[in-house]
């Protein structure tokens, strides 16, 4: 079932009011990143990014996130500290609803992106990863599921597991070969 935020709900959230700036903005998209969170597949895409593929859940929708106009317009315009503001309230955003499907922060951020040193005169994209204009997303742990464990817990898991082989001397008779006659 999705979770609907409106402008009203991420302004009364503690650290979405510290993005006030960035909501009441008219040269900012909040709103069409608003619509675009709002939608249910989009949020499934979100929850299945953590669950199934082991990335942050903006990993599972950020490629289209970049490909709205309005949103890819304003990011790729010269104003790094706006454009750094709208990537961050677009974190909280995405706090709010995992939060409201039964996640929370893990602690820790996956990697987006690589992005390329800062020129003059042009706006900070990446240079690799899967996102064009984020570079890092928070993680989550879902409260009431317990993860798929990773490759590397189950190669720990399926080493402890092997029965310990001692090297031991081991006499072997000469086998006998078929094809030859049996001498008493």
């Amino acid at each position: 079932m999705a979770v609907s935020i409106s402008r009203d709900d991420f302004l009364a959230d503690k650290q979405g009011r510290t993005f006030a700036d960035v909501v009441t903005g008219s040269a900012r998209p909040f709103m069409a990143a608003l619509v675009f969170f709002n939608d249910d597949d989009r949020q499934r895409r979100m929850e299945d990014s953590e669950i199934h593929h082991d990335r942050a859940p903006l990993a599972g929708v950020v490629r289209e996130l970049e490909s709205v106009p309005a949103i890819n317009r304003f990011l790729s315009r010269i104003h790094p500290r706006r454009s750094q503001r709208f990537r961050q309230s677009i974190g909280v955003l995405i706090r709010m609803i995992m939060e409201q499907r039964g996640w929370e922060k893990a602690g820790k951020k996956g990697s987006l992106g690589v992005r390329n040193k800062a020129a003059a005169g042009r706006p900070r994209h990446n240079t690799g990863g899967l996102a064009f204009w984020f570079v890092r997303a928070e993680r989550y742990t879902n409260k009431q599921q317990k993860p798929f464990a990773s490759v590397r817990q189950r190669c720990r898991e399926i080493q402890r597991a092997e029965p310990r082989r001692t090297a031991r001397k081991v006499s072997r008779k000469p086998q006998r070969d078929s094809t030859q006659p049996v001498t008493k």
